[in-house]
């Protein structure tokens, strides 16, 4: 691995070379920062062994993920409503004007 695209990464005190494309450095460490910080804190609740602390920091993160992706299908679907019902509106609106035009 070049070390021109790798990065090292620190996660529980043990420490990764990892390969980072051009620029996307600090977004790697960001990322292994709240990996670390999530690591930590199931290891913290007395969870033991790291292939456990691995899989249930997955799990945690993986709920995490899912719900902010469901929040954010929310978000997209009320936007698509409210623009429906802004589309109809302005469409009753025109339908109104066009009426009023015949009188």
């Amino acid at each position: 691995m070049s070390n021109e695209n790798s990065l090292v990464i620190h996660l529980l005190d043990k420490e990764y070379r990892v390969a980072c494309p051009a620029g996307e450095q600090d977004n790697l460490l960001a990322a292994a920062r709240y990996l670390d910080k999530q690591l930590r804190e199931v290891r913290d609740a007395n969870v033991i062994g790291l292939e456990r602390i691995a899989i249930m920091t997955a799990l945690n993160m993986s709920h995490e993920l899912l719900n902010a992706r469901k929040a954010v299908s929310e978000d997209s679907e009320s936007e698509a409503r409210v623009q429906a019902l802004l589309t109809r509106l302005e469409d009753e609106i025109q339908a109104f004007e066009d009426a009023r035009r015949k009188l």
